[in-house]
């Protein structure tokens, strides 16, 4: 045992997972985020990345997540890790994937990223949401289609969040009541178009480098959303080059005064990131609904 890490049962999945047996030459505990554990595994058949979850919800978290990671690596050119098993050990969870050697950005890192993310974002669906629900960190997403993106900002990703906020004590009833009176004006600010699936959590924590230099995605909270969403959500902690902008604006450009409307889509992950760390993200919040009172 590592901690509470059955070492012996994940040689064991390995093992089943990929037909042959393997000996375990290391493992050791990385920076993986601040909802899952995370190691590094060296085997005698390669490195795999071996994410661990015990919270209540963490079987249908990484459910989740190993379809959202299989749906992007269907669905577009981005380096995805390769799930090689998903297991439950009692009340813990286990996502193993291989592992990503990691290598300096190439020449046209920046510019591969904004040619795949736009490819992916043309992939379209009549509805906006996703046939499951699935979690953005450890919180439950809701992706209840519904037939346009106001209702579906509203109703599966401004309300929910803002009503568990209210059940934590992290805001009160009245500041609930306002956001909800507000909610028409912010979505008739945001211009209609089709649905596009989207990574859901595209911050610079869940983009990578492979060992070729090219752009990889993990951790996603997929859906089909607005693709504003997505790029604005980039511009929330940073990270993000120029370059990239300005080439997925060649590619799909984005309706006129896009920058006025970054703080409204991020209202939804500063509501995430209030419910997952507490009130030092409500100020942000409080600023972009003063706007509107």
């Amino acid at each position: 045992m590592h901690g509470d890490i059955n070492k012996n049962l994940i040689i064991k999945s390995i093992s089943q997972a990929l037909d042959q047996s393997i000996k375990q030459i290391s493992l050791k505990p990385i920076s993986g985020g601040s909802i899952s554990r995370a190691f590094k595994m060296e085997s005698s058949v390669g490195d795999f990345f071996i994410k661990v979850n015990s919270g209540p919800s963490a079987r249908k978290m990484f459910k989740t997540e190993l379809k959202g990671l299989k749906l992007l690596g269907i669905m577009s050119q981005f380096t995805i890790p390769n799930v090689i098993t998903n297991f439950n050990d009692g009340g813990t969870s286990y996502i193993i994937t291989n592992y990503i050697d990691s290598a300096p950005r190439s020449k046209n890192y920046w510019y591969d990223l904004a040619i795949y993310l736009a490819e992916l974002h043309q992939h379209s669906s009549s509805k906006f949401g996703l046939d499951d629900d699935n979690y953005i960190g450890s919180l439950l997403q809701k992706n209840t289609y519904c037939h346009d993106w106001p209702s579906f900002y509203t109703e599966m990703r401004i309300l929910p969040m803002l009503v568990l906020a209210f059940e934590k004590g992290l805001i009160d009833r009245v500041f609930l009541k306002m956001v909800e009176a507000i909610l028409p004006q912010i979505t008739n600010l945001m211009p209609p178009e089709p649905s596009s699936l989207i990574h859901g959590d595209l911050w610079s924590g869940n983009l990578m480098v492979d060992k070729n230099g090219n752009p990889v995605l993990v951790d996603p909270a997929v859906y089909y959303g607005h693709r504003e969403m997505e790029i604005a959500f980039t511009k929330l902690f940073g990270g993000f080059s120029v370059k990239f902008y300005e080439r997925y604006n060649e590619i799909m450009p984005l309706e006129v005064d896009f920058g006025n409307r970054v703080d409204l889509y991020n209202l939804y992950p500063l509501l995430v990131h209030l419910n997952l760390f507490g009130r030092g993200y409500f100020a942000q919040i409080k600023d972009i609904i003063a706007r509107f009172i």
